[in-house]
């Protein structure tokens, strides 16, 4: 069983019996937040494969202007970060790293068993947050959907109703002005691992610039830069991996064995979803229902799209 998580690590288990089939650690992490006195002084770590990146530091703090990157650096100096087990603070803002959008996501991982390939596709971004004590979120009127909240304040804000706290998020850390994100890019990478080893053979950055840029205005630059992506990897047994998820609304193609990139096509939504393959009359076809994603800020679709080889 391989189970990859929102943190960047990649757990490899005996499906039998739980027990790890490769080295877990536990290490000594920081206790701070909220409640310190209820987190454990330790936390797991995998010795297979991570999908996570080092530390911050104020030097990752990016932006398209000086002006950014200075608005971006105070925040950092104002926040709570001691690496990516930074518990929840309400005093001051809080940095979480890898972000609540992963690391991997629900779109998880393919296995290619008889290569012997992982494929991953993984985000590098960070979500700024405050806890917000909860005299303080039922004076602001911070009430669930089915109590008349606010429906378009979900994915920033979260009443959480029943808890000592509601909580306010910059998801992806974004800069107030520019709309971008206070980290460097790339955001979005997909990386191809040995099965038996958890060793990298190749990685890279997935996503174009095309539909993302300064203000909510489309750049429309063929660039690749990494986006955030949401959705997961398909492997077939002729050695492609198909893979969607990124905010660029594109379907991708790529050589499991090396990563290079082999076809790509322009979906009419957001591909935040998972591709899947089935065979007609020996032909082989691949669909996906691009249905666009509101937190990925892609455009919604009702469409279902098949594609397949020429019959020749």
């Amino acid at each position: 069983m391989i189970l990859p998580s929102k943190q960047g690590q990649i757990y490899v288990l005996d499906r039998r019996t739980g027990a790890a089939l490769f080295p877990v650690d536990e290490r000594p992490v920081p206790r701070n937040g909220v409640e310190a006195d209820a987190l454990s002084p330790t936390q797991p770590r995998s010795g297979y494969a991570r999908l996570d990146k080092p530390p911050l530091t104020e030097r990752d703090m990016w932006g398209m202007s000086p002006l950014d990157q200075l608005a971006c650096r105070i925040q950092f100096r104002r926040a709570e970060y001691h690496g990516e087990y930074t518990a929840p603070t309400a005093d001051k803002p809080y940095i979480e790293y890898p972000g609540y959008n992963g690391g991997s996501d629900w779109g998880s991982v393919a296995v290619d068993p008889v290569r012997g390939i992982l494929v991953a596709n993984y985000n590098d971004t960070a979500n700024y947050n405050r806890l917000i004590p909860r005299a303080k979120a039922d004076a602001e009127g911070m009430r669930p959907i089915y109590e008349g909240g606010n429906p378009k304040s979900v994915g920033e804000a979260g009443p959480q109703a029943g808890a000592p706290y509601a909580i306010s998020v910059n998801a992806g850390w974004r800069v107030p002005l520019t709309g971008l994100l206070c980290t460097r890019p790339p955001y979005g990478w997909i990386r191809g691992i040995d099965l038996a080893t958890g060793r990298t053979l190749w990685e890279n950055p997935f996503g174009s610039a095309e539909r993302n840029g300064p203000f909510g205005i489309h750049s429309l630059l063929p660039f690749t830069i990494g986006t955030p992506n949401n959705g997961g990897p398909l492997v077939t047994a002729g050695g492609v991996t198909f893979l969607a998820a990124t905010t660029d609304q594109k379907l991708r193609a790529y050589d499991t064995a090396t990563g290079r990139q082999l076809w790509e096509t322009d979906l009419p939504g957001g591909g935040q979803t998972t591709p899947m393959t089935y065979a007609v009359d020996s032909r082989q076809y691949l669909a996906i229902a691009p249905g666009g994603h509101h937190f990925m800020e892609t455009p919604v679709s009702d469409a279902i799209i098949a594609y397949a080889l020429p019959e020749r």
